[in-house]
């Protein structure tokens, strides 16, 4: 049997059909858009049809056909930090569908648009029935975010955007932003959140974070 994060990479490819998962009290669909392999998550409650976009990063029509197969509205978007392909649509999505819009509070002067709601650690994101708490992973970027909730069998899933991917954390351009994410990663993320958490990442193919615990050591001694 296959995990979630197994399962995403038969839907891997930009343009390819959205991978769907039942999560229970929420529906969770992933698409990649661009050639980059942007993820863009749909987060649909099951309780009430209100829906997270987690990073507007292309395409505009492909996040239209996303939010369709969902409920047909979007209610908030959620981006994770401010590199510029992970909010390419942003704009135009919001034309379109007029959500509230949210992003890391070091993060939110970068983005095309101010967003409604400036995120801390700590804080929480709410659309119908589902709470994702805001972890802080500074260090990619000042303001980059990740998101959590848990399921309804009690596992635990990160939106972590470029801060943390199978195989280490995202890039840095120092050594003492590199320490400052490996500290949150560590700190918020692999102190807190148990081996069966599923990891889904800005980019490419999920993981948990029973994969990649016993490298943390090796990632701090490397720099990267």
């Amino acid at each position: 049997m296959t995990t979630p994060a197994e399962d995403e990479r038969a839907h891997a490819e930009p343009g390819s059909p959205a991978y769907v998962l039942d999560l229970g009290p929420l529906t969770l669909r992933k698409a990649s858009v661009s050639a980059m392999d942007n993820n863009c998550y749909l987060l649909t409650c099951a309780s009430t049809g209100q829906q997270l976009l987690v990073d507007a990063a292309d395409d505009a029509d492909r996040l239209d056909a996303l939010i369709q197969e969902g409920s047909g509205e979007l209610h908030e978007v959620v981006t994770t930090h401010q590199h510029w392909d992970h909010h390419r649509a942003l704009a135009e999505v919001v034309r379109r569908h007029r959500p509230r819009t949210a992003a890391g509070a070091e993060d939110a002067d970068a983005l095309p648009i101010p967003p409604d709601e400036r995120l801390s650690h700590g804080d929480q994101v709410v659309v119908g029935s589902l709470r994702l708490d805001v972890l802080a992973l500074r260090g990619h970027t000042p303001g980059s975010i990740a998101l959590a909730l848990t399921d309804g069998d009690g596992r635990s899933h990160l939106f972590t955007g470029d801060s943390l991917f199978p195989g280490g954390p995202g890039k840095t351009p120092s050594e003492s932003a590199f320490t400052q994410l490996m500290d949150d990663l560590e700190a918020r993320v692999f102190e807190v959140y148990g081996d069966d958490t599923i990891v889904h990442p800005g980019h490419g193919d999920g993981t948990t974070l029973g994969a990649e615990r016993p490298h943390l050591a090796q990632w701090r001694e490397r720099g990267w």
